[in-house]
């Protein structure tokens, strides 16, 4: 009888509601159901009842082989790490400050934690104290921050503490006190390399130079020229912290000279020069004259001009002209000296020279003319010219193309072309049938450089016949003749019925 119950044992951590149907059916006896009965509440209970139940009932069974192993218990769940706070920032240092505020910098801590990091306190203490006082209302989310409405001369300790859920981080401290003042850093011009040389520029052009300086606190700025007082209508001055601009809208040579700017801090200053020099083209050679003429050479002199521009001469471009012809020719350019000998002159010819002044703007607008003239003579040769009868160009009227036969339809315009050349010029004259055709305005008569025309407008049934065109001059004349016939237009048979 003990022996029925072993299927019950090892379907009671499966299915133990169904398995408890069956039992019944091998028992013959009702002593066995107490087993049962005691699993049915083992049911309702939770898994690890049930786990315990089934060895206790598997004890006095006999020939089973070893117990199922128990299920391992759950665990119970990890409770959430507590709030800490993180390390403390890092790298705290003075960015910049001045009489009344100072400014630091910092990284965020190497260690934040689960919690995150909220923001950052900046405190600060007189230095030989440890009241330490918040500066920041709220905390500060960034790694910069500015202590303002600080009194000049104070000493401060200044750190810094990170905030999150779980507190304070440990203070980040400036190894020393900071004296509130700010930081005196001598004057200085930086001088922009191109205007370490003359400035040159052109009349009329703008002038904008930005000269930069450094110097704590701001740098007082004064400009000079020549050693006098800039005329602030011509030149305008705006300085910055970092730098100075000169600037003249529309620049005049009378603007040229040495400019001077001076930085000061307290009883330190620093200077500097620059030279602006405005120019424009030259003006012409003062005088121009032909010093001495032979063969086929002439020897010229002039002096240098009045006005240069406001910079050196460069040069002078000498230029010739023919009196025949009055065409100016370069003979030099570039030409450095004072003086010139121009060769390989025309014999016979008479000449003209002029000159002018050249600097780096360019060449002069106008030149200065020799008053003198050259004459190159002819020397030991007497030219006869040969004689030459002159030719005679007259001829009769002579037609190199003429009238051509014509067909038309009425109503279609027809031209009739010839051509005819003679000297002096003909008198051409159209004719019908031997019939002036005169200013019937039927017809349209032309012609233009010995190519003449007729043209016959609209003709009709009558318009048809010989048409003439007829040459002559004073040395005869000459007549070309075609027959102008006019069709009808082709009917087709349709509308002919």
């Amino acid at each position: 009888m003990p022996s029925k119950p072993a299927p019950i044992k090892k379907a009671a951590g499966k299915e133990p509601a169904k398995k408890e149907e069956k039992a019944p059916e091998p028992a013959p006896e009702p002593a066995p159901e107490p087993a049962p009965a005691e699993a049915a509440p083992a049911e309702v209970e939770a898994a690890p009842a049930e786990v315990e139940a089934a060895p206790a009932e598997a004890a006095p069974a006999e020939g089973e082989a070893a117990a199922a192993p128990p299920a391992e218990e759950p665990k119970p769940p990890t409770p959430p790490p507590a709030d800490e706070p993180t390390s403390a920032p890092l790298d705290l240092f003075i960015e910049d400050k001045n009489d009344t505020s100072v400014s630091i910098i910092w990284s965020q801590p190497e260690v934040v934690g689960h919690t995150g990091l909220d923001g950052y306190l900046i405190e600060v203490a007189k230095d030989g104290t440890e009241d330490w006082k918040a500066v920041n209302e709220e905390l500060q989310k960034s790694c910069r921050y500015i202590i303002k409405n600080q009194t000049t001369g104070d000493r401060l300790k200044i750190r810094v503490v990170a905030v999150n859920a779980g507190g304070r981080s440990p203070p980040v401290t400036l190894p020393e006190a900071v004296l509130v003042k700010e930081v005196a850093d001598r004057p200085k011009v930086r001088l922009p390399r191109f205007l370490r040389q003359r400035y040159v520029a052109n009349v009329g052009d703008k002038i904008n130079l930005t000269i930069p300086f450094t110097g704590k606190p701001k740098p007082v700025v004064s400009w000079t020229k020549n050693g006098q007082p800039l005329d602030t209508k011509r030149v305008n001055i705006r300085s910055t912290e970092r730098d100075s601009i000169l600037f003249i809208r529309t620049s005049e040579r009378e603007d040229s000279g040495v400019y001077e700017m001076c930085v000061k801090v307290d009883d330190f200053e620093d200077r500097a020069s620059l030279i602006l020099q405005i120019v424009e083209l030259p003006g012409p050679p003062a005088s121009v004259k032909i010093v001495d003429t032979w063969g086929f050479n002439v020897a010229l002199e002039w002096t240098a001009p009045t006005d240069n521009g406001n910079t050196e001469i460069t040069g002078y471009t000498i230029q010739k002209a023919d009196k025949k012809t009055g065409d100016w020719f370069t003979v030099l350019e570039h030409y450095h000296r004072l003086n010139a000998t121009i060769s390989d002159l025309i014999m016979g010819n008479t000449y003209k020279f002029r000159v002018f002044s050249e600097n780096k703007c360019g060449i002069s607008e106008e030149a200065t003319v020799a008053k003198e003239e050259a004459k190159i003579l002819k020397t030991g040769i007497e030219y006869k010219p040969p004689e030459y009868k002159e030719h005679d160009f007259t001829e009769p009227p002579k037609f190199t193309t003429s009238l051509n036969d014509r067909a038309t339809t009425v109503g279609y315009s027809t031209k009739l072309l010839c051509s005819v050349r003679g000297s002096p010029k003909p008198k051409v004259q159209w004719m019908k049938n031997q019939m002036i055709i005169g200013d019937d305005p039927k017809y349209r008569q032309i012609c233009v450089q010995g190519i003449c025309s007729l043209e016959i407008r609209r003709p009709g049934n009558f318009d048809g016949g010989v048409y003439s065109c007829k040459a002559k001059n004073d040395h005869g004349e000459a007549t070309v003749s075609c027959k102008l016939e006019v069709k009808q237009p082709a009917v087709a048979d349709a509308d002919k019925k």
